[in-house]
């Protein structure tokens, strides 16, 4: 079994935002794969998928973004998973908008979400899948540049992203995160 997590924040209000690329991803593999009903657990609303035989859950935390360890915590220990079957998807803003990166470990980078994931498994040995959204210009602060709706001038250029991470995590799926590294990582 394997484990798709995309962070985001929920409620309408955050739809659509830089920090919710993770529910965007998670929305993709859903329609792509015929995603079961929801269900909500651990925290989260809960998807089941088929990828060429691997059961694959995709779980969209609905702590908020800082406090996504706590769900994913509480997935993991209840199915008793080894980090490496579950990879995390958020937004990086150290990433050109669009770009994705595929990593097997490190640090959170910054990112609250994954540093609380981080915090709950006890390892920083988990895959994560982080989409660039960019940095804001010097006269916004970051928490209100990440809380922003999507630019009509980026929405091209993210969906894209969007069909790439999803890509990118079935390749996860069958082959492993070195090959979805070799294939979709930008070389920045």
């Amino acid at each position: 079994m394997k484990v798709i997590v995309g962070l985001g924040n929920p409620g309408k209000r955050y739809q659509g935002t830089r920090h919710n690329i993770g529910f965007d991803v998670l929305k993709e593999m859903a329609s792509r794969h015929q995603a079961g009903p929801s269900q909500l657990a651990h925290e989260a609303e809960l998807r089941e998928i088929n990828l060429c035989g691997e059961k694959t859950i995709l779980l969209a935390p609905l702590t908020y973004m800082n406090l996504s360890g706590r769900s994913v915590g509480s997935l993991v220990r209840f199915y008793k998973l080894p980090a490496e079957q579950v990879i995390i998807v958020c937004d990086d803003l150290n990433l050109p908008p669009g770009k994705l990166r595929f990593r097997a470990s490190g640090s959170s980078g910054g990112q609250k979400g994954l540093k609380d994931i981080i915090n709950h498994l006890g390892t920083q040995d988990i895959p994560r899948l982080r989409v660039g959204i960019g940095r804001a210009d010097g006269k916004m602060d970051t928490s209100s540049y990440v809380l922003q709706k999507i630019g009509k001038a980026e929405q091209e250029e993210m969906a894209q992203a969007v069909q790439q991470a999803a890509d990118g995590l079935e390749v996860w799926v069958k082959e492993g995160i070195e090959p979805a590294m070799n294939r979709f990582n930008v070389n920045k």
